[in-house]
């Protein structure tokens, strides 16, 4: 694999052409729409300035395009949906994560499919797919985030259905989502969760504008949930599989959400290489300084690293083999790296990085979040030693 700030992928001329068609229409007709609408990455939207963003990246075939065809997609091995999901990082979109699907779409809901009822794809997943609906998913409490058995949701049996109360946190896509894979505690078990399709106008639930994260974006919702029934056509899987649909849903993002890390870090190696070239420093350019050549040449070392070492255990996922220990790393190596070279670039950018909006600013409040988010670095670090010492 070979370094590059815009890579090219002569090797699979098929996904060449993929990524030369997702590029135009990031830096063309979606920069255009975020312009013609006034968006920043802290700006307040809703579903009206969503869904066309959905329509239209489905009309393209990038909604939804790691499904399998008879769900609508074109069966993207992993591998190459993380060049795509790097692409569209890297352009710095504020809407970018609309185009594939990965806030209310068809990423989101992707990795249920496998449990889901011919019922319950038509009824829920199939409008997801089209960009007609918009899921979330509901696992954290404020109790129970990487400690997810602490949960206090809990599903009271009702008849053939059941009732449910409890209180989610962290729900991403929640303001503009129909409904939510939700994880509950199944009453009087001690140990038995199960997961269900809620649908968020159902009676007893309720969404409420969740806390605005250290990105200012928002796009997190409350799901608060007093008796809310729901029927058995809405359980997904079996009774008592719940974290296992949810936390293998958990996995997998994990090793697939560092491509989008890697797009950032290649987003601010950009901008950086862009300052220091143009910056007037002591009579020269900012670029011919030894000290400043040396910090770009560890961001850019550090990102080549990350990224090898990502895309390695991406094949090993479509070679059919688990790189769950491999996963948990890179999601370390990634995340903490990641911070690395957005630390050094607000660095090199001085006062005009720490400006409240200036990009660098904002990718850098993001990728602090990664060494937390979908487990924190010392969760990660438990898991790999785990693997090492059994």
């Amino acid at each position: 694999m070979s370094f590059a700030l815009e890579p090219t992928y002569d090797h699979d001329p098929e996904l060449a052409d993929l990524v030369v068609a997702l590029r135009d229409y990031l830096h063309g007709e979606l920069a255009d729409y975020e312009r013609h609408h006034g968006l920043d990455h802290e700006s307040a939207y809703g579903r009206e300035i969503l869904q066309p963003v959905w329509k239209r990246a489905r009309q393209l075939g990038f909604y939804g395009i790691h499904l399998p065809p008879e769900h609508g997609g074109r069966g993207l091995s992993a591998t190459r949906l993380a060049v795509l999901k790097e692409e569209v990082a890297a352009s710095g979109r504020v809407l970018g994560h609309s185009v594939l699907g990965d806030m209310g779409g068809p990423l989101r809901a992707g990795a249920i499919f496998g449990h889901a009822t011919p019922q319950q794809v038509e009824r829920y997943l199939r409008p997801v797919v089209e960009g007609d609906r918009a899921c979330c998913f509901s696992l954290t409490e404020p109790d129970a985030g990487s400690h997810v058995r602490a949960m206090r949701t809990t599903a009271t049996p009702d008849g053939e259905g059941w009732r449910i109360s409890g209180h989610k946190v962290f729900s991403s896509a929640g303001p503009f989502a129909d409904f939510s894979v939700l994880v509950a505690r199944m009453a009087g078990e001690r140990e038995s969760y199960s997961a269900f399709l809620v649908d968020l106008d159902s009676p007893g639930c309720s969404v409420l504008p969740g806390e605005v994260p250290l990105s200012g974006q928002h796009i997190e919702a409350d799901i608060v949930l007093d008796d809310c029934y729901v029927g058995p056509e809405q359980l997904l899987g079996e009774v008592g599989q719940g974290l296992r649909i949810g936390l293998g849903r958990v996995t997998t993002n994990r090793l697939l959400h560092c491509p989008t890390v890697l797009g950032s870090t290649r987003r601010l190696i950009a901008l950086t290489r862009a300052h220091v070239l143009g910056r007037e420093v002591a009579g020269g350019p900012m670029a011919g300084l030894q000290s400043v050549q040396h910090k770009l040449a560890d961001m850019a070392t550090a990102h080549y690293a990350a990224r090898a070492m990502t895309y390695d255990a991406l094949a090993d996922l479509d070679a059919g083999r688990r790189p769950a220990t491999e996963a948990f790393m890179c999601k370390l190596f990634v995340a903490e790296n990641a911070f690395r070279i957005a630390d050094e670039a607000m660095q090199l950018h001085g006062k005009a990085g720490m400006v409240r909006g200036s990009e660098v600013e904002s990718l850098f409040r993001r990728l602090r979040m990664f060494r937390v988010l979908t487990g924190s670095s010392e969760i990660q670090k438990n898991a790999i030693a785990q693997s090492l010492l059994t």
